[in-house]
């Protein structure tokens, strides 16, 4: 029974660990985030900011560009004034 807890606590932490911090690319939630900049992402950070902000039904807005390495490009995921989530099953049901 003990082996099963040590086994257990051993992989809570490992997983609580997984995505912790900025990384490489992208690190968000549903409120915004960061890309990293490279010269590679400067071109399309507005597309990776959208397809990230896409997940929830949100609109991505650009807040910070720093263009140089070690630097982020910071963004915020917000609520589309439109959206009516109680008329969104709809769509789907037809």
């Amino acid at each position: 029974m003990r082996w099963m807890l040590a086994i257990a606590l051993v992989l809570g932490s490992f997983a609580a660990h997984a995505g912790a911090g900025p990384g490489r690319g992208l690190t968000g939630n549903d409120t915004g985030g960061i890309i990293q900049w490279t010269p590679e992402t400067d071109l399309i950070y507005g597309d990776i900011a959208a397809a990230h902000c896409a997940r929830w039904a949100r609109i991505a807005r650009i807040t910070s560009v720093h263009r140089w390495y070690g630097e982020y490009v910071g963004f915020r995921c917000l609520v589309d004034r439109r959206y009516d989530p109680r008329k969104a099953w709809l769509y789907w049901a037809r």
